[in-house]
């Protein structure tokens, strides 16, 4: 008798499991027209306020990553925008194009407010990125803004760092740019050698203009001009008189954005102090005419 207990058993289940196919009491039977339509697919997007293992113009999902700020990392989102108006049902914006130069101006706000100051005058690149184009395609209109920390004034490749900048450029901060002591090659500047001030230096930063509108060909044909707008700078910034005396007491050097910063919509040169007959030994913010003299 007790090896058909098995055989009963699973006669058992099978009644169960034949009593089930019937319509509950109070179904339909219709298995579709009660459940909830799925949401329709929402393009990806990056997040904000995260750090990132690397820099790259085109964001793709598929490889998409995040690192925690206390590690190392090349650069942190500070801010995701969206693109509006006519961007909306246009082609993803190039360089150049109304719509990515905003969305620069934008980025270059929120870095400022993040930072505490204007990355234009610290070791410091902003960077945007985009969709992929297929992504664009889909419906993504997003474009992310990216602060990194870079070598020096002359080598502006991000290089690792840890910890966020959100209050970087607030009080005393060693990414802010000093005095150099610039490296010649004939009468062509090769580098600027980074020095504490009160060590033999020919050169300081004094501060930013912002340059006018106009294409990257017209600014590189117009050195005469950036110079006297940089000169302007140092005799602020150096409390001396912008007068005819001015080029006696020093000279200019200026770094201005890169040619594709430029086409991004960036108009910030930077504008340093050059003593190009004596040596200084001390910062000349607000030295006045006796510290900086006429020679």
């Amino acid at each position: 008798m007790r090896r058909w207990l098995p055989a009963l058993a699973l006669a058992g289940v099978t009644t169960m499991l034949l009593a089930g196919c019937g319509p509950a009491r109070g179904a339909d039977g219709d298995l579709t027209d009660d459940w909830p339509a799925l949401a329709a697919p929402r393009p990806f997007t990056p997040a904000t306020d995260t750090c990132l293992p690397r820099v790259t113009p085109i964001v793709q999902a598929s490889t998409y990553e995040t690192v925690d700020c206390a590690r190392s990392h090349l650069a942190e989102a500070i801010h995701v925008g969206a693109f509006p108006g006519p961007a909306q049902t246009g082609a993803r914006p190039e360089a150049g194009s109304p719509a990515l130069r905003a969305a620069r101006a934008e980025c270059d706000q929120r870095a400022r407010e993040v930072l505490g100051g204007d990355w234009h005058t610290a070791r410091l690149t902003l960077s945007v990125s985009l969709p992929t184009a297929p992504a664009w395609a889909g419906g993504a209109r997003w474009f992310r803004c990216d602060l990194s920390e870079t070598g020096s004034i002359d080598n502006t490749r991000p290089v690792n760092r840890a910890g966020s900048l959100r209050g970087a450029l607030i009080g005393d901060t060693p990414l802010t740019h000093r005095c150099f002591d610039p490296k010649l090659i004939g009468d062509n500047l090769n580098y600027m050698a980074p020095v504490l001030c009160t060590e033999p230096h020919r050169a300081e930063f004094v501060g930013v203009y912002s340059e006018r509108d106009r294409t990257w060909a017209e600014f590189t044909r117009s050195a005469d001009e950036a110079h006297r707008r940089c000169m302007a700078l140092i005799a602020a910034y150096a409390a001396v008189p912008n007068n005819s005396d001015l080029p006696y007491r020093a000279g200019s050097i200026y770094y201005p954005p890169s040619q594709r910063e430029w086409d991004e919509g960036d108009r910030g040169v930077r504008c340093f102090l050059w003593s190009d007959d004596r040596k200084l030994t001390r910062s000349m913010r607000g030295a006045g005419p006796e510290g900086l003299p006429a020679i």
